[in-house]
């Protein structure tokens, strides 16, 4: 287990926010470029490995260009045209603008995925119910709910399978997509009935909860905040004093 994966799962969240409030108000390379870089070098040193990383935030870095892409052929047109069609300009401004949003992309959605992509439903459950104090009903019940997803994978495969051996999947491609979906639908929504009827007889929702594994927060959490500000703070420090800095809505 690497070093995030032992924080509280609700820390993260925290972190995140924090960190991305501040560097979504400007766009430019110099902050983007450092916060990425920073980022890569602390997850290296908390345990992760580069595939783990990549991992974790593919689909992170096929949007990233497609975002640089958009902006470098509709972005508001500025200094030399190096290429003009119809509504596409490709200027000294797009060409900046567009590498500095992919690397924002980066810089702000990577450390979110890494930190919160695999983190475990139930431990994010018991800090939702202990640490941020929501309703432990409401909580319990969006657990049951995530734990049936993988359930459904399994009704879809079994419908199928019955279908086929009815002789009702070999024509009509999107019908047997919209009946299998209903068929599934009826079929979540029974399950979840009776789930709730099982949680409701063992008083799930009923009075003081106690809690089998207890969710505390440690130095390890203050030290992932702290991290995130920081992270923060040092890449717009740089773009400042290099005079980069861009704040979102300026020319």
């Amino acid at each position: 287990m690497n070093w995030l994966d032992r924080a509280n799962p609700v820390v993260p969240f925290l972190a995140a926010v924090l960190y991305s409030i501040p560097m979504l108000t400007t766009i430019d390379v110099v902050s983007a470029a450092v916060a990425l870089g920073l980022w890569i070098v602390l997850f290296l040193v908390a345990g992760l490995t580069p595939l783990t990383i990549v991992k974790r935030t593919w689909p992170l870095l096929v949007a990233a260009p497609l975002s640089g892409i958009s902006m470098l052929l509709y972005a508001k047109p500025g200094g030399e045209t190096h290429f003009s069609w119809w509504l596409v300009h490709v200027t000294d401004n797009s060409i900046e603008l567009s590498i500095a949003i992919t690397l924002r992309v980066l810089a702000v959605g990577m450390p979110a995925l890494v930190a919160l992509v695999g983190v475990d439903a139930t431990r994010l459950a018991d800090s939702l119910a202990q640490v941020v104090k929501l309703p432990s009903r409401f909580v319990l019940g969006a657990l049951a709910g995530t734990r049936l997803f993988d359930v459904l994978g399994e009704d879809w495969r079994q419908l199928s399978a019955a279908r086929r051996a009815r002789g009702l999947g070999d024509t009509g491609a999107l019908r047997r997509w919209f009946t299998m979906a209903f068929a599934l639908l009826v079929a979540a929504i029974r399950r979840g009935s009776l789930l709730a009827t099982a949680m409701e007889a063992r008083a799930f929702g009923a009075g003081e909860r106690t809690w089998a594994r207890p969710s505390t927060l440690s130095w390890r959490d203050a030290v992932i905040v702290a991290v995130g500000v920081l992270v923060a703070a040092a890449a717009l420090t740089v773009a400042i004093t290099t005079g980069t800095f861009r704040l979102v809505g300026s020319e």
